[in-house]
């Protein structure tokens, strides 16, 4: 009876690591798109202010 309680604990672990591994997976993957968002309007803003300079030619 231990031994089968040992399996199903292990299985147990076994599932709870590969849901936390997929979980931290989802939040770098959510930080990562954050971050480009973040540099895309940050190149926006770079953008619009060389187009005022080169009107001003």
């Amino acid at each position: 009876m231990d031994k089968n309680q040992a399996v199903l604990d292990s299985f147990d672990k076994q599932a709870k690591s590969k849901t936390s591994t997929s979980k931290k997976r989802k939040w770098r993957e959510i930080e990562q798109l954050k971050e480009r968002f973040q540099l895309e309007k940050e190149l926006r803003i770079y953008d619009d202010s060389l187009e005022y300079m080169l009107d001003e030619f």
